[in-house]
Formats: C-alpha cells, sequence, structure tokens
C-alpha cells in the first residue's frame, strides 16, 4: 500500500491540472463573459474643471469671459500608439514633442492621468474625436481660457496660466493639480479663490481599449462642479477705453478714483498690451514676448512705479503747515530765486498766490520754518528733529507704505526720515539746506501713480479716504467685498483749511493749465513737472471735479513729456469731460494729445 502512495498523489495532481485547464480553455475560448467583464474593469476618474467667475465693470458690461479649449490627456500605462507619423501627423505635434511630453507624463505618473497635448482649439478637437478610440490611454479634459471681448485694462484684471511646481509646493489647501490653471497677477490673482470655484469629480468605466463604457455606478460618486462667483469691478470700461486710447504711444500712467468710494474708476498703464495674447495655447511664446520688450509692458506703473511728485506736493505741504499752526493763508514770502529757481509771476505771495503759481522759493522757506522750529540749539539736531516730526504727518496722507490695494506687486514709494541722511551724510553732518529739494516735491520723495490719485481724492474730501479698490460687487453683493475697502481713514487736517486748497486749486488751472479748462465744469488742479536727471521731464497733473461736488479725482503721470500743463494736465481734462458728460466737446485737444508733441 505505501507503494501505491506516490501513484495516487500523481493521479490526483494529474486530475486537478486537467480540471483547471479545461476550466481555463471554457473562459478564454469558449464563454468570452470574462473578457468582456475584464474589458470594462478601468475606472477612470475625470476632474471636472469650473468655469471661472466672469468679471463686470461698474455698468455691467462685461470685460472677460471663458472660451473652452481642450487638452488632451493620457494615462502612460495605458497608453499605444502604432504609426508614429499617423499620430504625429493627426495631432499636429513633432515626433520630438511627443516623445517629450510621453517622458514627462510617465515621470509624472504611469498610472495617473496628466496633459498630454494642451489647449487644442475647438476646430482641432472635432477633427480628431473620433479617432482617440484609436490610442488607448488617451482622453479629453474640457477647460476654459480667458477671453476680453475689449482687450482692455490688462494691468488691472490680469491673466491666469498655468501654475507652477513653486505654487503647487505652497499651496496648502491641496485645491491644486499639475496642468491646472490660476490666476497670476491683477484681479484673477488677488481674486483667486472666489474666482476659481470648485472642482467636481466623474468617474467613468472604459475598457482597455480606452472606449468610454458609462459612469462608474450610475455616477453615485460623482461631483458636479460650482462655477466661480462672478465679480463686478469698479472699472468704467468707456473710461479705460477712452483713457488707453490717449496714452498709445507713450509712457506712464492714469488713476482715476471715485473719492466718496475710493473705487478706481480708470487704471491705465502705459504701455499696455492687448490681454488676448496671454490666453490659449501661446501664452508661453506672448509671455516671453512682453519680458523681453524694452518698453517693459507687463510692468503694472500705477502701483509698482515710484516717481518725485513735483510740484503736487505743494499741497501737502501747504495743509501741514496750516494744521501745525506754522502757516496761515496771509502768510507771504518773496520769489526769491536765489534760493531755487522759479518762473515769472507776481511777488510777493501769500498762501493762495503760492500754490496758484506755484512759487518754488516760497515753499523753499515755508518748508525751513515747519522743519526748522528751534527745539534745539543745535542746527543738526533742530533739523532731524523736524523733519523726523515732517515725515508722521506726511505718511498719514497714504504715503510712504503701501495703501492697501487689491492687487499684489504694490510698492509704497518713500518717505525719506532722518535715518535714511544719517545713512548718506553720516550723523550730524546734514541740515535744512542738504534737504530742502523735499519742499517742492523733489531730492529722496518718490510716489506711486496709485497714491497721487488717492492724495488728490483726500484734497476733494477734505481730509478723509477710503483705500482705493477694483471689486464692487461680489456675485452681484457689495457686502461681500473686504471691509478694509470701507474703512473711512482721516489724515489729521482739519476740514476748513481745505477751502482754501479747493479755490486756489481752481485757480491753478487758468494759470499753469489752462489747456485743462473746461467750460460749465470747476476743475480743481495742480501741475507738476518733476525733474528727470536721465532725460526730459515728466509731466504730471491731478485734479478733481467738480470742485463743489466731486465725482471723480485723477492723477497723470507722463514721462519725458515736460511741463506738467501740457501732457498731463490735457489727459486729465479729457478724462473729466468723458467721465462727467460721456462725449468730448474738444476735438482740438483730443488730437493735440493724440499727437503728443508735448516739449516742442
Amino acid at each position: 500500500m505505501k507503494d501505491q502512495r506516490p501513484i495516487v498523489i500523481l493521479i490526483f495532481i494529474f486530475l486537478v491540472s486537467i480540471v483547471l485547464l479545461i476550466r481555463l480553455f471554457m473562459i478564454q475560448v469558449v464563454d468570452d463573459s470574462f473578457m468582456k467583464r475584464a474589458e470594462s474593469n478601468a475606472i477612470q476618474r475625470i476632474v471636472d474643471h469650473p468655469y471661472r467667475g466672469l468679471v463686470y465693470d461698474r455698468n455691467g458690461k462685461l470685460l472677460v469671459f471663458n472660451n473652452p479649449i481642450f487638452d488632451v490627456m493620457v494615462v502612460p500605462k495605458e497608453f499605444k500608439v502604432g504609426d508614429t507619423t499617423r499620430f504625429c501627423e493627426l495631432f499636429k505635434i513633432s515626433k520630438e514633442q511627443l516623445i517629450e511630453s510621453y517622458t514627462a507624463a510617465r515621470k509624472y505618473s504611469s498610472v495617473k492621468p496628466s496633459t498630454f497635448i494642451k489647449q487644442i482649439s475647438t476646430k482641432d478637437f472635432a477633427r480628431i474625436q473620433d479617432f482617440l478610440v484609436d490610442y488607448p490611454g488617451l482622453f479629453i479634459m474640457t477647460r476654459s481660457v480667458r477671453s476680453y471681448p475689449n482687450s482692455t485694462a490688462g494691468h488691472a484684471l490680469g491673466y491666469i496660466g498655468e501654475i507652477s511646481s513653486a505654487q503647487l509646493e505652497r499651496d496648502s489647501s491641496r485645491y491644486y493639480s499639475q496642468g491646472d490653471y490660476v490666476g497670476l497677477s491683477g484681479m484673477e490673482r488677488y481674486y483667486e479663490n472666489e474666482l476659481r470655484g470648485k472642482k467636481g469629480v466623474k468617474y467613468k468605466m472604459v475598457n482597455v481599449r480606452g472606449i468610454d463604457k458609462g459612469p462608474f455606478k450610475e455616477g453615485e460618486y460623482d461631483t458636479a462642479s460650482v462655477a466661480g462667483k462672478n465679480i463686478t469691478s469698479t472699472i468704467d470700461m468707456d473710461l479705460q477705453l477712452y483713457g488707453e486710447m490717449l496714452m498709445a504711444g507713450k509712457t506712464g500712467s492714469v488713476v482715476a478714483i471715485e473719492p466718496s468710494t475710493g473705487e478706481i474708476l480708470a487704471m491705465i498703464s502705459a504701455p499696455f498690451y492687448d490681454p488676448n495674447v496671454l490666453t490659449g495655447a501661446e501664452f508661453s511664446k506672448n509671455y516671453g514676448l512682453l519680458t523681453k520688450d524694452l518698453e517693459k509692458p507687463l510692468f503694472n506703473r500705477p502701483v509698482m512705479a515710484m516717481y518725485p511728485p513735483g510740484s503736487i506736493f505743494k499741497i501737502v505741504q501747504s495743509l501741514i503747515g496750516l494744521q501745525k499752526g506754522i502757516l496761515t493763508p496771509n502768510s507771504t514770502f518773496a520769489c526769491n530765486r536765489s534760493l531755487v529757481a522759479c518762473h515769472n509771476h507776481p511777488s510777493p505771495s501769500n498762501l493762495f498766490g503760492a500754490i496758484r503759481n506755484s512759487c518754488n522759493p516760497y515753499y523753499h522757506q515755508a518748508f525751513r520754518q515747519i522743519i526748522n522750529r528751534e527745539v534745539s540749539s543745535n542746527t543738526f539736531t533742530d533739523t532731524k528733529i523736524g523733519l523726523d516730526e515732517w515725515r508722521k504727518s506726511v505718511l498719514k496722507f497714504g504715503l510712504g507704505t503701501p495703501l492697501g490695494i487689491d492687487m499684489f506687486g504694490e510698492r509704497g514709494g518713500d518717505i525719506p526720515s532722518s535715518k535714511l541722511y544719517d545713512r548718506i551724510y553720516g550723523a550730524g553732518r546734514w541740515k535744512y539746506s542738504t534737504i530742502y529739494s523735499l519742499s517742492i516735491g523733489q531730492g529722496e520723495l518718490q510716489v506711486t501713480p496709485i497714491q497721487m490719485a488717492n492724495l488728490v481724492s483726500i484734497f476733494a474730501n477734505k481730509g478723509y479716504y477710503y483705500t482705493p479698490h477694483l471689486i464692487k460687487e461680489i456675485d452681484g453683493d457689495p457686502t461681500q467685498i473686504p471691509s478694509k475697502y470701507q474703512i473711512k481713514h482721516e489724515v489729521g487736517i482739519d476740514a476748513h483749511h481745505f477751502d482754501l486748497i479747493h479755490d486756489a486749486m481752481a485757480e491753478a488751472i487758468y494759470g499753469t493749465a489752462a489747456r485743462a479748462v473746461i467750460k460749465d465744469i470747476v476743475i480743481a488742479g495742480k501741475t507738476g513737472t518733476a525733474q528727470n536727471p536721465h532725460g526730459e521731464d515728466h509731466s504730471v497733473f491731478f485734479a478733481f471735479a467738480p470742485k463743489d461736488n466731486p465725482k471723480i479725482a485723477i492723477a497723470v503721470y507722463v514721462e519725458n513729456a515736460g511741463w506738467g500743463g501740457r501732457a498731463a494736465a490735457s489727459t486729465a481734462s479729457l478724462m473729466i469731460e468723458k467721465y462727467l458728460r460721456g462725449e468730448i466737446t474738444r476735438p482740438a485737444l483730443q488730437e493735440y494729445v493724440l499727437a503728443g508733441n508735448f516739449i516742442y
């Protein structure tokens, strides 16, 4: 019996093997149900990207909308291509691009989908969609790119682009994935969380050839995407377009604000660019061209450029002197040109006349009285104490630090302190004669165009401002905008001091900016000609109107355009008329600005 045991074991093994072989034969050859089930066992997770919120101007006109585009996605492990030449012709890519895209996708993950061919147009998608079944591992993901119907306000609105690896690493929310699009500048970046919406997910069954077999478990686990919130901006599109027309071919900026709210009506950075070029498949190419452009069209001058304010700063000096009791409306100084250069006008001047005629020697002497208060017998120490006290007053006007506009990258300008001059000249080695250029808005003073516009808003409001901002409503609800834009900022100057300032600024238009005069609209303004050691001086002008019920405050800065009463004042005056009347009644002045021959 012991001798038969190995034979029994062998027979048992043989019989089991026969059974298994027969079963396998039935599964693979006779019964194809298992094969069909195997072909249907792949579950594909598809992210449903939401549409970004739309952006409107303050009057409900569309500024930004979405255009659908299609990305070809690949799962490397499943991807198979036979005829490489035919594939490349069909999808309009080179063999090198095919290899590079596949290698990058495989490096990311062999089993997770990633972008293979980006941003196929609707036309190309219609051409290739019937051929996708021939290439296992490929499928289409629908996305959207931004489109700008009027090609305006690129710096204010911003643009979106593919998220970088560095941004992905900083994404603590884990919302984004490789290949996602994100706001990169302007409102698109600042309000990314509101505009982006919420992703959805769809699970579908596909066979080994990539053919769609329908939703997994009838869509039980699918979630719908939620579109981003629509935003109403403060921009007036008609005013913005008109300002861009006037600034075409020039370098500089225009910022217009509604004084009573801080809402930005127009924000122009020249030279500007068509925001449509930073959308779609040509984004990288066009972005590279813009960054290499020597005129720097991507540089956002209203919030990033810093300039000496020039004579417009004399209004700040006047108000500080009045508030401290150092100046009165009757304070009189001679136009002593041995102190600093000036143009021809009656002398001596009281404060009203100094503002009207923009008298440099007047402010040289007035600023000395503000700085040197004889609180110390040491001249150097006295100047140092006076300068730092003066600086505290200036900072209250929203100068020297970023205002907090709803845009990243805002710079704060510079209001010099004693520490700066100690660092430059050494402690105890500088005095008023070293820093007197500050009296007329020159020297180390630096302000941004948005600060200039805010400054004239303060004058219009007689002593307060709301932080300038681009957001008016979110999803039709004005209460959703950040609360910081509804806080009233007092600058520490009594309201009655502004009466003289308003009257003098209204008269100044006739003295230094006659081109800015508009029939039946009283403008209060001030010219400035900021010195530029590298070429022609910069033309500066700011104003508000109407004088007795301000609806618009505007600051214009045109680089290398000479006297402020020409380029800047003319541009500002036209934009004021456009906003208040809706039309232009001075075509000759418009032609003068468009021609741009300001220094002749």
